[in-house]
Order: structure tokens, then C-alpha cells, then sequence
């Protein structure tokens, strides 16, 4: 199993973490989603990215949410954008936009049909018809970073793993710069897909996607959706408890902890968080790997430990 070496995390840590937010609908959505970001912000992630909905659906709100964690943080953010949609102008405009508001990470992707995961893929004609073709629009308009998405158990709609893989290749010559991948419950699943990916010469690191499971019934329909796959053992978890919330939250922080816990000891040492707007559960993982706030003394606690007795 070959795992790319990761640059020192921002928190000091060994260990870093980024995290996904959507943008909020409706007033009250919006207030969890600014306590979410605000309660993370003082691990120092590596960036927070911002999603599209369907057919660039959310593409508004998510450009006000990037320009206000812009403006109003010390956060790093990431910008989602798809190819579905617009056309290359109106895209190339997004860009420039992104660019002049501060933004420096773009999170390229595909996007999905309006219609859903199930209808089929249709490029605007007038529009990048492939992911690869908008990495390179972002990287010639500006010195962007760019993430993109990868598949350990391949996307809904790809014949073959093998295919994704082909595309994340293509994706990652056209210039991506980090591959973030689909979450995922089976870590053998990831660490094969590391495997395949350097086997076909992928270099680039594959950042993997955690999301804690929150609500057991809402999750799997979602990776249904998503094409991840759902351990029996994960259902046999949370078996009982529809009933008790308690409980629940209590066996979430558990398998999330025993996922990431296990990735971290087989050499991985960054990490997505899908958090869902959010934040406590996600706080408490980062916390047990290290990933903390940082105190002011910080780095004075090496000098304090040599100059304390015994």
C-alpha cells in the first residue's frame, strides 16, 4: 500500500483536516451553518470547501458563502465548480470572479445531471464537457489550487473502476493538484484504490473523505445514491437505535474514531470531513488525532520541557 507523503499540517499537527460545507437555504440553515464554522475554525484545516448542488443549483449561495468566509475569516476556502450548467464564458467568468474575492482553491468537478445521479450525463454543448477540461480553464485563468474528485469503489455512472481511474489520470495531467475522494466505511477499499491509482501513475495525494454517520437511514440512502458501499457490521452498529438519539451520537463518534484511528496507524495523515454543517462530532475526531487548537505557547512547550526538573 503506497501513501503519498503529506507537508506539515497548518495546526502543527502530524495529522491534518479539511472540511466540506454546503451552502444553507434558509435563514436558520445558514446560522448552523456559520456556528459549524466558527466551532472548527480553530483546528487550522488545510482549507473548507463549499459544495454546488445538482446542476449548479446552489451556485449563488455558494459563491456568497466562499466570499464571506473570505471576508470574515482566517479560513481558506475552496470553491466547488462544475461543468453543468453554464458555458465556458459564463464558467470562465465564475473563475475570475473566485479569483478577484480572494479565492485561490477551486474543488473542479464534473456535477451531476439536474436530473439527479440517475439521469444520464449531458455536457452543455456550449459548455467543458469533461472535469479535465475545466482544470485546465482554472489553471490558465489563475494560479489556482485544484482539487478533484476520486472514486475508491468508482462513480454510479462508470462501467469499471478502471475507467475512473483512467479519469482521474486525465484529470491530474491537466493539472489537479489533489484528488478528494468519495467517503467510504471499508478502509481496505481506500488503501486498494491507493494501490491502483500509483500503479497507473498517479502521484498526486488522495485525500480521504470521512463523513461521520450522524442519521444510520439518511446515510445509506446517500451512499446508495453515491455508489459506496455499507459494511453489514456498519448496519449491525447502529442496529436498535432509531429512537435514541443519545446513544447514537455516542456509537457515531465511536466507528468514526475507529476509521480514522486505523487510517492513521496504516501511514495516512490527512483527512476530508464531509461534516454536514456539522461540527461537534467532527471536532471530537480531529481531537483524538491530534488535530487541536492551537494555544499561543505552543512553541514554547518544547523549551518548557527541557527546562523542567527531573
Amino acid at each position: 500500500m503506497l501513501v503519498t507523503p503529506i507537508r506539515p499540517s497548518r495546526s502543527g499537527s502530524p495529522v491534518s483536516a479539511s472540511f466540506e460545507f454546503f451552502p444553507p437555504k434558509t435563514e436558520e440553515m445558514e446560522k448552523t451553518l456559520w456556528e459549524a464554522i466558527h466551532r472548527l475554525a480553530p483546528l487550522s484545516p488545510e482549507f473548507v470547501s463549499v459544495t454546488y448542488g445538482a446542476g449548479g443549483s446552489t451556485r449563488t449561495r455558494t459563491h456568497a458563502t466562499v466570499e464571506r468566509i473570505v471576508r470574515d475569516t482566517q479560513l481558506r476556502p475552496a470553491a466547488h465548480l462544475t461543468c453543468v450548467g453554464a458555458s465556458k464564458g459564463e464558467i470562465d467568468d465564475v473563475i475570475r470572479e473566485y479569483w478577484d474575492a480572494g479565492v485561490r482553491h477551486i474543488v473542479a468537478l464534473r456535477g451531476d445531471s439536474p436530473g439527479g445521479l440517475d439521469a444520464p450525463y449531458a455536457a452543455p454543448h456550449d459548455g467543458y464537457q469533461r472535469t479535465e477540461d475545466l482544470v485546465a480553464a482554472i489553471k490558465r485563468i489563475g494560479d489556482f489550487e485544484v482539487s478533484v474528485s476520486a472514486y475508491p469503489e468508482r462513480h454510479p455512472q462508470s462501467p469499471t473502476l478502471f475507467h475512473d481511474v483512467e479519469a482521474l489520470k486525465r484529470k491530474v495531467d491537466a493539472g489537479a493538484d489533489r484528488a478528494i475522494s468519495q467517503f467510504f466505511f471499508d478502509n481496505s477499499v481506500y488503501l486498494r484504490y491507493l494501490d491502483v491509482t500509483a500503479a497507473a501513475g498517479i502521484h498526486v495525494p488522495i485525500v480521504p473523505g470521512i463523513v461521520p454517520v450522524l442519521n444510520f437511514k439518511q446515510t445509506t440512502a446517500f451512499a446508495q445514491r453515491a455508489g459506496a458501499s455499507v459494511p453489514p457490521w456498519l448496519a449491525d452498529r447502529f442496529d436498535g437505535l432509531e429512537n435514541d438519539l443519545t446513544t447514537r451520537r455516542l456509537v457515531a463518534a465511536a466507528v468514526c474514531a475507529e476509521q480514522v484511528i486505523d487510517l492513521v496507524d496504516r501511514g495516512v495523515t490527512q483527512f476530508h470531513f464531509y461534516t454536514m454543517n456539522r461540527a461537534d462530532l467532527v471536532f471530537a475526531i480531529c481531537h483524538l488525532v491530534g488535530v487541536r487548537p492551537r494555544r499561543e505557547n505552543d512553541e514554547l512547550a518544547p523549551l518548557a520541557a527541557r527546562a523542567s526538573p527531573g
